[in-house]
């Protein structure tokens, strides 16, 4: 993943994911470009002639300036190579717009100034509808080992299909893949594409992967996944992204949102 693609904003994952995105872009010889939107849109009930955006875009403007400063700062001793772009308008258009030259677009899972839990709007615009990978990073992961297992969430969609195939750059670097289905006792399980298909599509491409089966007891499916991911030590999950819903913060369905409500790990999605 040559052209690594980073959202910078205030939230609480900044940190994590520039790391992450720096673990990637040395094992990688990639390029990050830090990516800086602010938006003019800031509403405020009844302000009708737009006193609150008048006030408020100084402030918004001058944080970012702060922002840009300090990562710019910490860039220069990275020995990366990187650029910035800062551009005005809503950060989630802005991100699409630069996605189709991108091989990952990285993301954190909430807002700035919420409470920390996802999945943002933010996500669920990118996710479902960039033309690239995306990669949410949580705050609780300071860093991103490649050389660690990675997990493969798989259900036979082609949703699935896709992040397997978005994933095989980082999924090469790890010592160890696992390809996990969920054994669900619902007959809407998805089998359009058999885990060994996924098995033998990794090692055509030189990896070879366990194909693991696990029972679905009383947790849930996000968290049998992620107790899965840790009892093997895996440092990234990479999994399908489904949903169609149009309201932005509703996009992601079920299992997907369930993930990133507060992920343990950072997730590399495709849709």
């Amino acid at each position: 993943m040559k052209s690594i693609l980073l959202h910078i904003d205030h939230d609480a994952a900044m940190t994590a994911r520039l790391q992450v995105a720096l673990d990637i872009a040395r094992a990688t010889n990639g390029h990050i470009t830090c990516l800086q939107a602010v938006s003019y849109e800031v509403f405020a009930p009844g302000d009708v002639y737009g006193s609150a955006i008048a006030a408020a875009m100084p402030v918004i403007k001058e944080n970012a300036e702060k922002l840009r400063a300090q990562i710019e700062a910490d860039l220069e001793n990275e020995g990366v190579p990187w650029d910035w772009r800062f551009v005005y308008g809503i950060a989630p258009q802005r991100l699409l717009e630069a996605s189709p030259l991108a091989d990952v677009v990285i993301v954190g899972p909430a807002e700035a100034g919420s409470d920390g839990r996802g999945p943002s709007a933010l996500v669920g615009d990118v996710v479902l509808k960039a033309p690239v990978p995306v990669l949410v990073v949580p705050a609780s992961a300071p860093s991103l080992d490649l050389g660690a297992p990675m997990l493969v969430a798989w259900n036979g969609s082609a949703e699935a299909a896709h992040a397997l195939r978005a994933a095989v750059p980082l999924l090469a670097c790890a010592c160890k893949v696992t390809l996990a289905t969920i054994a669900e006792p619902s007959d809407k399980s998805r089998h359009d594409f058999p885990s060994t298909e996924g098995a033998h599509y990794l090692a055509r491409h030189g990896i070879d992967c366990e194909v693991v089966e696990i029972p679905c007891g009383e947790a849930s499916i996000a968290d049998t996944l992620f107790s899965a991911a840790q009892m093997r030590e895996c440092g990234l999950m990479v999994m399908g992204a489904y949903g169609h819903s149009r309201l932005a913060e509703m996009l992601l369905g079920g299992v997907t949102r369930k993930m990133l409500s507060e992920p343990q790990m950072p997730i590399l999605l495709a849709h």
